[in-house]
């Protein structure tokens, strides 16, 4: 498949995803089951978050295998402006596997709200002013 094909495919599913992620945070207060299902549809906002990332950069002409160089990669052409939340929010994944354990949850609530959920919503908005760019 055509590398500009399948990045505006995925970037429209993680647009999607985006959209579900945010009707959770502009819930204020989350039932445990809530919350649960917030941790779930920011796991698979994360992975095609980076996996959208990676197809761009791939399109544009990079070479990179992980989720880890791929973050590095758009960091350093600036098409993400905080690395180091996109790399936390990459470690954090396993602790998120947890939603079992309560205070575990609560912890990657709190994460989600108030560092993670920024940076997609502003990778979403760059991608759409690229895509509309490459149109």
């Amino acid at each position: 498949m055509d590398f500009d094909v399948r990045w505006k495919q995925r970037f429209a599913n993680f647009k999607k995803a985006t959209m579900q992620l945010t009707e959770f945070i502009e819930k204020d207060k989350l039932n445990k089951f809530e919350i649960q299902g917030l941790i779930q549809c920011f796991e698979y906002t994360f992975e095609l978050a980076w996996r959208t990332m990676k197809d761009y950069l791939e399109q544009e002409g990079f070479d990179v295998k992980s989720p880890r160089s791929t973050i590095q990669t758009a960091f350093q052409i600036q098409l993400i402006t905080d690395g180091h939340i996109w790399i936390d929010a990459l470690e954090k994944r396993n602790l998120m596997a947890h939603t079992y354990d309560e205070k575990k949850a609560l912890e990657a609530e709190v994460l989600i709200r108030k560092s993670y959920y920024k940076v997609m919503v502003e990778l979403c908005t760059k991608l759409e002013v690229l895509q509309c760019d490459l149109d």
